[in-house]
């Protein structure tokens, strides 16, 4: 069978790490960590997406301090108990995928920590009932009704990016090949970003340079800690659906990319809100690929187009027409950990597969994944 190539399973290349693939496993929270530590969970999840054929498997927003998480089960790689925790899990990915590229999302969710777990409502989680109290540029609660956060002293946000340094090192320790920055979806630093949580009158806010600072230190930061030719990226809410109101624009969104691009930034992961219950969001296929697109034609950085891409041919279209350099799936994948395998058949790529998933191939595949001889006894 002869199809035409797919420019979906082209290779990127991001510094010295060469992709085969443009299909990302995005970061998804798992919430089943023991004190930031990876757990059992770890190992049956990761090592399903490892098997999965994408590009770039990226493991869920992992907390660089321990309040810095979005609920008590967040995964951390703040102490060297986190580090240790996790080493086997990454150890066993490569072991049964040994091609599977990896990236780990670090991320300190501010004034959204101290969460219930998504099954257990979501809401504020109070001290006394395990939380803690969350921080923040000011004082001002996600959502009515809820306890306000602490704002952050200038102390406390000038340590940041050291907190995220140091956890990139602890990724580089674990052999991680890539680093994505969660700077989106209403976390501490979006929060920075953001005219609706920032309301500080110091050099950290009011301004626009003055509240994009602190997440371009924490790139610098991390940069510098991660290997040279190891790609950081950074993942940016491009709007916080709020028209009307002084709120994160797609225009900010493109100013604040030339200065992530000019400090070394290698991929923006472009998605959207989560700053405020009020947003008010037209979801739809690809509701986001807009964003993605206007992102890569401002800065001609390596841009990521998430947000309901479930169908290959439709992340095909958004590569091969030029909106986005790689496309992430989230929800799709958890549903089908093998949809990089699907695509694939479908539009004529080539994905990696282990022997033992062989008898599993149709036999019309080997344009797909190489020569297949399987014998049995």
């Amino acid at each position: 069978m002869s199809l035409p190539s797919s420019r979906l399973f082209e290779p990127l290349s991001l510094r010295a790490l060469t992709l085969p693939n443009r299909i990302m496993v995005s970061p998804m929270c798992q919430y089943s960590a023991v004190d930031g530590n990876a757990s059992a969970w770890h190992y049956a999840h990761l090592g399903s997406l490892a098997l999965s054929g994408a590009g770039l498997v990226c493991l869920e927003a992992t907390a660089v301090t321990r309040d810095g998480r979005i609920t008590p089960g967040c995964l951390g790689l703040w102490s060297d108990a986190n580090e240790a925790a996790l080493a086997p899990v990454v150890a066993m990915m490569r072991a049964a995928a040994p091609g599977v590229k990896l990236a780990v999302q670090l991320a300190h969710a501010g004034r959204k920590g101290s969460s219930h777990a998504p099954w257990h409502g979501g809401g504020l989680l109070a001290p006394a009932d395990g939380g803690w109290v969350p921080v923040a540029p000011s004082s001002l609660p996600h959502a009515d009704g809820e306890a306000p956060p602490r704002a952050l002293s200038i102390d406390e946000i000038e340590a940041l990016p050291r907190s995220f340094a140091d956890a990139a090192e602890r990724a580089a320790r674990l052999g991680f090949d890539a680093i994505e920055i969660h700077m989106a979806h209403g976390y501490l630093l979006h929060q920075f970003l953001s005219p609706l949580s920032n309301r500080r009158s110091d050099g950290y806010g009011g301004s626009f340079d003055r509240r994009v600072r602190l997440p371009l230190e924490v790139l610098v930061a991390v940069r510098a800690a991660f290997p040279s030719g190891r790609p950081v990226g950074v993942r940016v809410s491009a709007t916080d659906w709020l028209d009307g109101e002084d709120a994160w624009t797609l225009d900010q969104t493109l100013e604040f990319a030339q200065r992530l691009k000019a400090l070394g930034c290698d991929w923006i992961d472009v998605s959207s809100g989560g700053i405020s219950p009020r947003q008010k969001i037209a979801l739809g296929p690809g509701y986001q690929v807009p964003f993605a697109d206007a992102v890569r034609r401002a800065t001609n950085v390596a841009t990521i187009a998430v947000g309901l891409i479930t169908e290959p041919k439709q992340a095909e279209a958004i590569i091969a027409e030029g909106h986005a350099d790689m496309v992430a799936l989230a929800r799709a994948m958890l549903f089908d950990p093998r949809w990089p395998w699907r695509a694939a058949v479908a539009l004529g790529g080539r994905v990696s597969v282990p022997h033992q998933y062989w008898r599993s191939l149709p036999k019309d595949a080997s344009h797909v994944f190489g020569p297949i001889a399987f014998g049995q006894r």
